[in-house]
């Protein structure tokens, strides 16, 4: 487990002033990373770290030399068009280069003229999705969400006997990750309406958002070889957000007996930035269960997962029609919660990911599923927001919505603040619904 150092220091002061405007997500604290080019250029994608508004070009870093030791083989690591080979170095050397960024962005510090030469605007860059995602799984940590749905269906028994004692997941698709700003036709399907008797194939009716974070895979494990809890969370390279768009209707139909297929595989949107783990060191808070639930199995379970091994991430989605767009309008929130209602935490998703012998790699991806709170203003989907479509949410200007429409953006957005730590935040991720082909 990640435990707070210097670089966690709320006092830290950075010669570049945007670092320390209000309510900004990128302070020396938090350094993500991304892998970005400049806009209208056919220059090459590369990694690079944020801080205020402006971007640490990794490749351009390399060049000058600035850093030695394993912050150097860090950086060049960093420098390629994906961060797969930076995330196969390990914790060791991420660490390395966290350490020698901060002591370079403090104010005084002699790199300072070396990195602003290698400093980008974040406002002329775009972004490309992070790293070659070899495979995505998607988990489905909330109780929240998972008793919301089932109550919908299931309404004597929402809430499925296995779900208290194993993370539940399934193995998704990684083609159609993209990374924010993403438009995607609506999906089309099969689908069953009520009352016929022959499906058809027509665009969804029912699309979705899921509102997850995404985590990514740093050092890998061999082919059979289980990763204990203790060691978990040194093989996380960091999270993101992710948007894991749903088609309901289509999954309705299909779902049974092997789970969603084309009402998922559409799109999965996610933002360039990963936040490491050291970043979110000051913000872990307990592991707990609700009173009379089971205590996890022996593998799934540890004192440092006890203690620290959930996250108190903020988490927001916003909802922005077209004719809010044509207005200037911004979004219209339709969601606020927090990561820490998850019931199951990153490191027993990559315990039990691995249990049977499952080798994961650099850059493979797991999404945390839909993260609803406890109440319905909490949750992180239209299905539960308007109860399966009965009660329609209104939105500013006096529009509603039960499921997107075409046109319709969404934004999700996550941070973290507490007294006595500095705010640290994850950017935005933005995804369009275009109208079917």
């Amino acid at each position: 487990m990640t435990l707070l150092n210097e670089t966690h220091d709320p006092l830290l002061r950075c010669w570049l002033p945007s670092a320390h405007a209000q309510g900004a997500d990128f302070p020396i604290q938090n350094l993500p990373f991304a892998v970005f080019r400049r806009k209208g250029r056919t220059e090459p994608w590369r990694g690079g770290v944020a801080i205020g508004d402006q971007i640490i070009d990794l490749a351009a870093l390399a060049r000058a030399g600035v850093f030695s030791g394993h912050a150097a083989v860090a950086v060049q690591a960093g420098a390629g068009d994906k961060l797969n080979a930076l995330m196969a170095l390990g914790h060791g050397v991420w660490s390395a280069l966290r350490l020698a960024l901060s002591r370079a962005l403090r104010e005084g510090a002699p790199e300072q003229a070396a990195l602003q030469a290698c400093l980008v605007p974040q406002a002329e860059a775009e972004y490309d999705v992070p790293a070659r995602i070899g495979d995505y799984t998607d988990f489905y940590t909330s109780v929240h969400h998972a008793t919301n749905i089932g109550r919908l269906f299931r309404p004597d028994n929402p809430l499925m006997p296995n779900y208290k004692w194993v993370p539940i997941g399934y193995h998704g698709r990684a083609s159609s990750i993209g990374v924010s700003g993403q438009a995607f036709p609506r999906p089309k399907g099969q689908t069953l309406p009520p009352g016929a008797h022959t499906p058809s194939v027509v665009p969804s009716k029912r699309l979705d958002i899921e509102l997850e974070l995404g985590i990514f895979v740093g050092e890998g494990n061999a082919q059979g070889d289980a990763v204990p809890i203790t060691e978990a969370e040194q093989h996380v390279f960091g999270i993101c957000l992710l948007n894991d768009w749903s088609a309901r209707d289509l999954q309705a139909w299909e779902y049974q007996p092997l789970g969603p297929f084309l009402a998922k595989n559409f799109a999965t949107t996610i933002s360039p930035w990963i936040v490491t783990l050291q970043a979110l060191a000051p913000y872990r808070v307990a592991f707990t269960r609700p009173e009379g639930d089971p205590e996890p199995l022996p593998y799934l379970d540890s004192p440092a997962n006890r203690a620290g091994g959930a996250f108190d991430i903020q988490l927001q989605v916003g909802l922005r029609t077209p004719r809010m767009a044509a207005a200037g309008q911004g979004d219209a929130s339709i969601c606020r919660t927090s990561y820490r209602h998850a019931y199951w935490t990153v490191a027993q998703m990559l315990t039990h990911h691995t249990v049977n012998g499952c080798n994961l790699q650099p850059g493979d991806l797991l999404g945390s599923g839909t993260l609803s709170g406890p109440t319905l203003d909490q949750a992180g989907a239209l299905i539960e927001l308007t109860t399966g479509g009965k009660n329609p949410l209104q939105l500013p200007g006096g529009e509603q919505r039960v499921f997107l429409e075409d046109g319709d953006s969404v934004v999700l957005r996550g941070w973290c603040e507490k007294p006595g730590a500095a705010r640290i935040g994850f950017g935005e991720c933005w995804g369009t619904v275009l109208p079917a082909r």
